[in-house]
């Protein structure tokens, strides 16, 4: 079929043609983003789950939803090596300055400009990203400017959230790979929304990491379960599977057979970002006006060879010998988690001899802890990866050397 009518978007982070099964959590943030506005109690939200279910996705769409309402949003990725001040600091100063530019300056929002150029000298900043040149202001001396993020991210935020009520209107941060940030940052930022909802400021956050982000959190700051819903991405059920493949299909007036969208669900296991890796490859080799079992066939073929060129072997990449032999022995053990203990006996060792192992990779986002003393991935269909890579006899990371 041509291929410029081909509905799906296999890319990371791109949003579907169609979101299905994400319904009740939109709604819930529909409702969270009127309350905050109306001053009343609103608990952010969080959510998890492994590589490849939308959390990206998610957010983007939460984001309209908020723009929609009239707030000034942000969205930002964290990073293992960049400090969360650094990141939101750009974004806090355009938001502010768009305050300023909504009508006749309040007290609040001069207040907000300046703890803003507090916040900033705190950070030691203002000559990379220019506060100092385009705020005309003073600084609030004794706000936001100690340095330490616990300190000043509270007041910044507070500065900010009463700016925005001042303005009938509310702040929307959005928080993707919430899991790279630092337990200091992660701190700063819980002690941050605790004191806009203490003090019923419009400020929401909405945010997505690894499933071991929620042991992150409660470790940061035990009071964080009170402050945010966790709610878990995970596959979409058949029914849902069916919609996302179909729907997209049918406003082009085609359609999937049956016993092709069972295969495709069966392959996918369910996981959106498989799905409309699937789904476009399947478009691009039908033929007619549905798409058949035989074109899943040859779209499984085409989408395991560019997962395993790119999906799988950039992560693959990043590990060292010793983390990719737990790996492969991860893979050999089956499907879902194994006990620590099974995979060192499986590598011939003991569990403390690769528990830094295993600490290595929970940091770097390969596998995460779904129970205590168990390890499981956080790529779906890894596993299935690493087999093939071992059946040809090949380490795709020996022709990145």
């Amino acid at each position: 079929m041509d291929p410029v009518r081909n509905p799906y978007v296999p890319g990371a982070g791109a949003s579907p043609p169609e979101l299905a099964g994400r319904e009740d959590l939109f709604t819930q943030a529909g409702i969270v983003l009127q309350r905050a506005l109306a001053g009343k109690s609103a608990r952010s939200f969080i959510a998890t789950g492994l590589r490849g279910v939308g959390k990206t996705v998610v957010l983007a769409r939460v984001e309209q939803l908020a723009k929609s309402a009239g707030y000034l949003t942000c969205f930002v990725e964290a990073e293992e090596e960049k400090p969360l001040g650094v990141t939101l600091a750009p974004h806090l100063r355009r938001m502010m300055l768009e305050l300023d530019r909504l009508g006749a300056v309040t007290e609040q929002v001069k207040r907000g400009l300046r703890v803003l150029k507090s916040f900033a000298s705190g950070l030691r900043i203002q000559s990379v990203l220019g506060f100092s040149i385009t705020l005309d202001v003073e600084p609030e001396h004794g706000t936001a400017d100690t340095g330490d993020l616990t300190i000043d991210l509270p007041d910044m935020l507070s500065a900010l959230g009463q700016a925005a009520q001042s303005r009938h209107t509310g702040v929307a941060l959005f928080i993707d790979e919430i899991q790279n940030l630092s337990e200091a940052d992660l701190s700063a930022l819980i002690m941050a929304m605790h004191r806009v909802m203490r003090e019923g400021l419009p400020i929401v956050m909405v945010g997505a990491g690894l499933p071991h982000l929620v042991s992150l959190i409660g470790q940061a700051k035990s009071y964080a379960e009170r402050l945010f819903e966790f709610p878990v991405l995970g596959p979409l059920s058949p029914t849902e599977c069916a919609d996302a493949l179909r729907t997209p299909a049918a406003r082009e007036n085609v359609d999937f057979t049956p016993e092709a969208v069972a295969e495709v669900v069966r392959i996918t296991r369910g996981y959106p970002y498989f799905l409309q890796e699937w789904a476009y490859h399947a478009w691009n080799v039908a033929h007619g006006d549905h798409i058949l079992k035989g074109d899943i066939d040859v779209a499984t073929e085409v989408s395991l060879t560019s997962l395993d060129g790119g999906f799988f072997r950039m992560r693959y990449a990043r590990l060292t010998p010793r983390e990719r032999e737990y790996c492969q022995a991860m893979a050999e053990l089956g499907e879902g988690s194994h006990r620590s203990g099974e995979i060192a006996e499986h590598m011939g060792s003991r569990t403390q001899a690769v528990a830094p192992v295993r600490a290595t990779l929970i940091r770097k986002g390969m596998v995460y802890s779904p129970a205590h003393g168990e390890t499981a991935f956080t790529v779906p269909l890894f596993e299935n990866y690493l087999h093939r890579i071992r059946t040809m006899g090949t380490d795709p990371a020996d022709s990145d050397d």
